[in-house]
Formats: C-alpha cells, structure tokens, sequence
C-alpha cells in the first residue's frame, strides 16, 4: 500500500533535503538523500500521525537506511519535500517506476482526505489518473513555495523506493519514445514466434515449437515485469495481474529447459548428465511453486541459479565436444545472464547499477539472443541437412554395391538354368535313345522269333513254350520297373523344398481337408471365419473352432508336422515296408516314437484300402484325412518294448 500525500508549507524553514525544482530543469532522479523514511511495522498509523512531532522525528535521511523495502507486508512512509523556485512553465509529474505496488493513494495539496485518488497494482487500471504502465501522479506545486509529500507504501515482495520526476514534454517525448521502443522489441518477438512456427508447420522439427514455447513465456516475463500486459492484455484482472508476476518466471524455466535440452542434444550426448538436469529442473519447479503459492518468503529467485546453471553447463559441454551451434546458446545467454545480474541487484535494493540501459538490458539482451538463437537453430538444422545428406549418399552407395551383387546373382542364377536346361535336354535325348534301341531290340526279338516259327515248325511246341516265357520275362522286367520306381527314395532335404515348414505343411493340409468346402461339424453351417491358432477356422454360427489337423492323422501329433508328412510319406510309398529303424535315423527321432506313429500310419493304410472310393494309383496324401480316431484323443506312446522292434 502506497499513500502518496502532497501538503502546502511555505512558511516552513527549508531542510536539508529539501528538493528544489526550476523553470530550467526538465527531469530529476530522486535519490535516495531526497527523501526520508519512517518504518511502521504495525501498518496502524495514518497521516495525522506521522505528522505529529513525535512520529516526525522518527524519519531517517533514504540514504542512511536501506533503500529497499526489507519486510514485505510491513508499512513504509516517505517524505519528500519539493521547492519551486520563481514561476514555473510547465506541470511537474511523479513516476514510480516500480509497477507492482499493491497500493497507492494519492491526495491534492490539501490538509483534509477528501479528493484522494486510490489506485495500485491490486486495483483495476481504470482506478488511474492516467493508465500508464507505471504509477504518474500530477504535483500541484506552486511558486517560491515549499510542498511535503507523504509515501506510504506497503507491497506483497521486496520493492525499491525509485521514482523520477518529469515535466510534461520531457514525459511526453519519454512516453513516445519508451513505447516505440518497447513496440519494435515485442514486434521482433512476435515475427519470431510467426517465423519459427510456420518453419516447425512446414519442417515438423520439434525444436522449432519448443523455442516458440521458449518466447511466448519469455514475453509473457517481460509483459508482467514492465506493467505493459496490465495496461494493455488484462486491464480489468489485478489478480491475474499478480498470478501472471508470479508464474511467468516459473514458465519460462520450464520451456527453456524444455527447449534447451532439446536443442543442445544432451539426451543423445549426455546420457548420463540430462537425467540430473531434468530432475533438478523438476525440483526448482516445485520449489518455487511452494515459495510462490504459500511460502511467500521473497527469496525463490536464487532457487532459479541452480537449474540455468546446470543449463550453461551443459552447452559447455556439448561445445566442447563438437556441436559448434552450442557457441551461439553460450554466447546469447551470457548476454542474458549479465542483464539478470543487474536485475537481481534491483531486487536486493543495490540501485548502484540502475538506470534507463540496465532496466532495459535484459529486453536487448533477449532480442539479441532471439537472433542468435534463430540462426543456431538454422545452422543445427543444416548441419542436421548435411548429416542426412552423407547418410543419403552413404545409402545409395550401399544400394547401388547390392544392385550389382543382385545383378550377378541373377546372372548366376541364370547360368545356373541354362546349364540346369541343357543337362535336361542331353538326358532327354539320352532316354529317348535307349528307347529306341530297347524298341528295335524288340523288333528283331519279335521277327527273329517268326522266322524260327515259320522255319521249324517242328519246333512249335518248343517256340510256344519260348514265347511263354518270354511273356514271362516282360511281365517280371514290368514289375522289376515299377518296384524300381516304387522304390526310389526322395530324401528330407528335396523333401523339406516342396514343403519347407509346418504353416505350408498346415495350408496343404487345409487345403485337402475342405477341398469341398467347408461345413461345420457341430450345426453344419458353412460360413466361417479365422481362428486364433494358424489356418484354424470358426463358425459364425455356433462358434466352434476346428484346427487344420483336427480329425486327421496328424491330430495331437508329438513333433514336427514336417516330420510326419515325411513319415507318411515314406511308410506309404514303401507299402508299409520300412523299418522303425531307418525311420528313427531319418526323420532324427526315438525309435519308439517312429514305431508308434509307422502302427497309426499302416492301420490308416488299411483302412484306406478298405475304403469304396479307394484307388490304387491314388497319392499318399490320402491317408492324412483319415478320421478314424476323431472322438478319441491321441497320444503318442514311447513303450519301451518297442525300443528294439523294426
């Protein structure tokens, strides 16, 4: 709260701190020997009785005290004396230049109350004589005479007593000035955030946002801190006002940290250093928020050093290492660091430092640190371009050595079917030549043996007998050539192409199971659909499931499906002849398993045989579909009595 109290003396003997204005001046800076203070830390005394003499004395010179306000919520009075010397030309105004005074009244030269103007940073903007971004108050001075003036001010956090004063065409020209400036600053701002927005819509880099993110809460600091956002966002809205103050700076450590990391990479190139930056960022966070939302100690500010200095740290680091971008992020937030160190020592009431260009200096340090960032980020991305570019051109190379490989390989390839052709023709050629010889064999056989009927007939009997055998000896060499071809063996390797594994084993067997389509089981409805398990189908209608080697010869079958298409194929091309032994060698397998599943082979064998629909040409793959165990479960069985049977 600030009582801002003008009172008429001209009788009064001029003290020594005593303010003198003149035709001539146009600005003063009121220091801190100007003006005296009286500290009340009950908040109960009123104007009446600070000018008392008692309370009067109690008033110290501004600059033997601290020049900050060091108790927030306690009570401070200001005195301040004016003289205007001779006539004077033009009105003087006072500006606080601390926009976050909770609570100002202002009262006219006057010894009443009445006429005061009530306005401060908790009160809407309307509630000002003038709506300037900072507190300006009209003096009604009069010539050859001295005027007192009472402060009063109380405020939630620690706040300097700095205030100037200024004619009125000096403050013009200040406000025109002041506001073009702060124009083109936020103007360069928003041209940022429209640039790096349309780059991440159009790039879709990430960082691209998160530096957008980074520059909207670093003006939304610099809307709260210089009083503009108040002025202008939300005039009508004290108390987003004060939220606004208190958050923002929690805002922005959050998205530079965000944006920083991303931008400097340290994820991918300190992996073992980020996890510790992002936890102490999340810890000053919480921190503040505490400080800010209930501790309300005034000192959160240092909880900001350790998170931006672990920040810094880490593009030291990654600059060190290589990433030359990172020399552009030290650079622009050295400049950055340097103007809050001036800001800090407003906070702590050091005003050694303060004038117009360090008050602003964070404002240019942040626009110079806008541009350079922006052309960091450029360069990251190209550097980023260039790398993708050399993979490219990498990958191509690769692409184009595995072209040629595939070139040859083809070639071979078809080399491989030329030769695979010609040695096909040449045994081609081969057979048909043995036939021919076999058939002109026959031919002489057959006229040599009419010449010796039509020659000796006395001979009939014996030629008869002869023939007999002959016929004899064809149907042997018939059955000689077939025991050959029945005999033939294809082994697991030629027999493992044609089927490589147990789903083309299963889509085979589908394949032959449903060759008619399919029919429910359970309700006989012939719709279906996919089962969980491979090449299982469901019923739409009932819901029943049935796999691939239900109700076949392969149902609950211990090993590989592929093995057992062997086995069934082996047993049934050698009519059931072939050993347990030579089955267990192989297909790799116990003997006693071979031995168990060759039984349920050749008792299928001969069921089929039974069957009326039986061939006797017909393929081996007919004894998969046998079903006559379909309602009772199968089992494999190792006995150990059949360990030794062939």
């Amino acid at each position: 709260m600030l009582l801002f109290i003008g009172l008429g003396s001209a009788a009064a003997p001029q003290p020594l701190d005593t303010l003198q204005v003149a035709a001539g001046l146009d600005e003063i800076f009121i220091e801190p020997a100007l003006y005296s203070i009286l500290a009340d830390p009950s908040g109960q005394l009123t104007l009446a009785d600070v000018q008392q003499p008692a309370q009067a004395k109690r008033f110290v010179r501004g600059d033997k005290v601290p020049t900050t306000m060091e108790h927030p919520g306690a009570t401070y009075w200001l005195r301040l004396v004016i003289r205007a010397k001779g006539q004077l030309s033009q009105h003087w105004y006072l500006e606080l230049l601390d926009s976050h005074i909770n609570d100002i009244t202002f009262y006219p030269l006057t010894k009443s109350e009445r006429g005061a103007v009530h306005t401060g940073a908790d009160y809407r903007l309307a509630s000002r004589k003038f709506p300037y971004k900072n507190f300006l108050f009209r003096l009604p001075l009069a010539e050859n005479q001295a005027s007192t003036y009472y402060f009063r001010l109380e405020s939630n956090s620690k706040t300097s007593f700095v205030s100037r004063l200024r004619t009125e065409q000096p403050l013009a020209v200040h406000f025109q000035t002041e506001y073009s400036l702060l124009g083109a600053f936020y103007g360069v701002l928003l041209i940022m955030v429209v640039y790096n927005l349309c780059l991440y819509l159009f790039i879709g880099e990430q960082t691209y946002l998160r530096y957008v993110l980074y520059v909207l809460s670093c003006s939304l600091v610099f809307l709260s801190e210089d009083g503009l956002g108040f002025q202008y966002l939300w005039p009508d809205f004290p108390a987003m006002n004060q939220l606004v103050i208190a958050l923002s700076p929690i805002l922005l450590l959050f998205t530079f940290s965000y944006y920083a990391r991303q931008f400097l990479d340290a994820p991918q190139r300190l992996p073992n250093y980020d996890p510790w930056v992002r936890r102490v960022v999340l810890i000053s966070i919480s921190l503040l928020l505490l400080d800010t939302l209930w501790l309300h100690s005034g000192w959160g500010f240092w909880f900001y050093l350790i998170p931006y200095g672990m920040l810094y740290y880490v593009a030291f680091l990654v600059w060190r290492g290589g990433f030359r971008p990172a020399r552009f992020f030290l650079l622009a937030h050295a400049l950055v660091a340097i103007s809050v160190c001036f800001m800090i020592l407003r906070k702590l009431g050091i005003n050694t430092f303060t004038n117009t260009a360090t008050v602003y200096s964070m404002n240019v340090a942040f626009v110079i640190e806008v541009v350079v960032l922006s052309y960091a980020l450029g360069e990251k991305i190209k550097a980023i371009k260039d790398a993708t570019i050399r993979a490219q051109g990498k990958l191509v190379k690769q692409l184009r050595k595995k072209h040629q490989t595939q070139d040859l390989l083809v070639e071979q390839l078809r080399q491989n079917q030329e030769l695979k052709d010609q040695l096909n023709t040449e045994l081609e050629a081969l057979v048909a030549r043995r036939t021919e010889e076999l058939r002109q064999q026959s031919e002489t056989i057959a006229a040599q043996n009419r010449e010796l009927l039509h020659a000796n007939g006395l001979l009939a009997l014996q030629s008869a007998a002869i023939e007999k055998l002959n016929i004899d000896l064809r149907h042997d060499l018939q059955q000689a050539q077939e025991a050959r071809v029945l005999s033939k063996e294809v082994d697991f390797g030629e027999f493992s192409q044609i089927y490589p594994d147990k789903d083309a084993c299963l889509r085979y067997l589908v394949e032959l199971k449903w060759a008619a389509g399919y029919q429910c089981r359970r309700c006989g409805h012939e719709k279906y659909c996919d089962g969980r398990e491979p090449h299982s189908r469901r019923c739409t209608r009932c819901r029943y499931v049935e796999s691939a080697t239900a109700y076949t010869l392969l149902q609950k079958c211990k090993f590989s499906t592929v093995k057992a298409f062997y086995a069934v194929f082996l047993l049934y091309t050698h009519n059931g002849n072939y050993s347990s032994q030579e089955l267990s060698r192989v297909l790799d397998l116990r003997q006693g398993t071979c031995w168990s599943f060759s039984q349920k082979v050749l008792e299928a064998m001969r069921r089929r045989e039974q069957a009326a629909d039986y061939e006797e040409n017909e393929s081996w793959t007919h004894v998969l579909l046998d079903a006559s165990g379909e309602h009772a479960e199968e089992h494999i069985t190792e006995p150990d009595e059949a360990e030794n049977i062939s």
